[in-house]
């Protein structure tokens, strides 16, 4: 027993100590173009989806106001960088993230207070309409929030540190690298604690947690708290990395972008927000460099992720990582590659009809080429059409025809997986 204790923890030390090295060495690994800016906003986004997913992921708390605190974390983040920069205050930029999670985690106290007092759909209402009337404050107080252009900065400012004065975008990478690191540590070791634990038996039986003597609300409430300091965080880090802070920082299409991405990551697992936050931005930033039909293609992705996997791409990787552990890859592989191609067939042709269907609608003064994978399709030939067509047709029909063999490999691997945990266990 011992001996297993020790290899857990040896075995959470090495991931802990992997990530870490992965942080230091993304930079070198992804060395091209934007990469910089991009791993930027991603390990931003970071700390915002793994805030976001201690309440929904843990505490069963669909919130649609979660970008207030992260938001009004920025707008002081940004205040006590200007005032720091006139030399009103005196705090270096690498604290800077703290302002916004100490602002956020007032809020918190502030509007959580209210939010927690209902549960379910109630709580997801109020939430909905604090994150609207945060909004519309942002607009009716520009002294504050800048109005519609919002506050700026500079983040380089005073004396430099050991030679880093936050210029280079490389140092602001490391700055929200380390926090990232340590707010993950962090959240990680809530979910060990005791108000974790509590939290995830009120997400899953409220009723029994206040029938043994725990107040739920209050549970919810501390948990709210301690999301909003971290998200708070996150947006500290956002107005670093970005020099400005806008009304869009506390608006609800901020709010639905971290539910997107984290359901998109897996709400059920804890490094799923973490998996959202590289998608995301891969959609949202990269993406829209290659279509102007981006926002559609992350539509149908959610849509699908929701409909045939709810556990998210976290959820998918740990069922595969579950056959690879119990060696039944081997087994689902002859199904496996035939759904695969029949699914990357309509991929294909749903691609090139988009693509071409959006060229269209641009009319005939817009160049109708559309190139995918280099080969070039003319929006308005119908040949074009015809292979889109063909594409869509014979992916949907190896679709019908394989995904029953594969359903019946996969359920019979899952059974004989059970079969050898059971055994395992007596």
């Amino acid at each position: 027993m011992k001996q297993h204790i020790l290899s857990r923890v040896g075995g959470t030390l090495l991931v802990w100590f992997s990530f870490a090295v992965l942080l230091v060495l993304a930079p070198k690994i992804f060395n091209q173009g934007a990469s910089l800016s991009l791993l930027s906003q991603m390990g931003t986004l970071m700390i915002f989806g793994l805030s976001f997913n201690m309440l929904l992921g843990q505490g069963g708390m669909l919130s649609f106001g979660h970008a207030v605190y992260s938001g009004l974390g920025a707008f002081f983040a940004i205040h006590a960088m200007n005032f720091a920069a006139a030399g009103v205050v005196t705090i270096p930029v690498s604290l800077i993230p703290l302002i916004g999670g100490v602002a956020g985690l007032f809020f918190g106290v502030l509007f959580g207070y209210v939010t927690t007092k209902k549960s379910g759909t109630t709580f997801s209402m109020i939430t909905l309409g604090m994150v609207e009337l945060v909004f519309a404050c942002s607009l009716m107080f520009p002294k504050f929030f800048g109005g519609e252009g919002g506050i700026t900065t500079n983040r380089v400012m005073g004396d430099a540190f050991l030679g880093i004065t936050f210029g280079p975008q490389i140092e602001v990478y490391y700055l929200i690298a380390f926090w990232l690191f340590i707010s993950t540590v962090a959240m990680y070791a809530f979910t060990h604690t005791p108000l974790g634990r509590m939290i995830n038996a009120v997400r899953d039986n409220p009723e029994r947690a206040e029938f043994i003597g725990y107040d739920t609300q209050w549970v919810r409430y501390l948990t709210l708290i301690l999301s909003a300091f971290f998200a708070g965080i996150a947006g500290g880090l956002s107005a670093i990395n970005f020099e400005i802070v806008t009304a869009e920082n506390v608006s609800a299409l901020r709010s639905g972008a971290v539910l997107l991405f984290s359901f998109i990551g897996g709400i059920g697992y804890f490094f799923g927000p973490m998996i959202g936050a590289v998608v995301g931005v891969f959609l949202t930033v990269m993406l829209s460099d290659f279509t102007k039909a981006w926002q559609l293609y992350l539509g149908i992705f959610f849509i699908l992720i929701v409909m045939f996997a709810p556990g998210g791409i976290a959820g998918i990787c740990a069922s595969y990582y579950r056959m690879f552990k119990f060696g039944k890859l081997r087994q689902i592989w002859p199904s496996f590659w035939k759904i695969f191609s029949a699914v990357l067939l309509i991929t294909t042709g749903s691609i090139l009809a988009i693509e071409m269907l959006y060229q269209r609608s641009l009319g005939g003064d817009q160049d109708p080429v559309v190139k995918i994978a280099g080969v070039a399709f003319n929006a308005f030939e119908s040949r074009s059409w015809f292979i889109a067509a063909f594409f869509c047709l014979m992916g949907g029909l190896g679709f019908l025809y394989t995904q029953s063999r594969f359903l019946f490999a996969w359920n019979t691997a899952l059974a004989e997986i059970e079969v050898a945990t059971s055994k395992g266990d007596e």
